[in-house]
């Protein structure tokens, strides 16, 4: 919106703004899950090969 200057689309933005500040919903449980997913794949095809992932999922059962 800054860099094309579409100033008219303003209001629409802060319609967004407003419902995203008052309305009860949230995402913020959604948004981590990609995270976790992505840190569990640094450590499986890191460096620390199979036996990092291995101890993981034992110590957690």
């Amino acid at each position: 919106m800054l860099t094309k200057r579409q100033g008219e689309r303003l209001p629409q933005w802060l319609d967004a703004v407003i419902a995203g500040l008052t309305l009860p919903w949230s995402s913020g449980v959604v948004e981590g899950h990609p995270n976790r997913i992505k840190m569990l794949k640094r450590q499986i095809f890191g460096r620390a090969g199979f036996a990092l992932p291995q101890k993981r999922v034992l110590l957690a059962s």
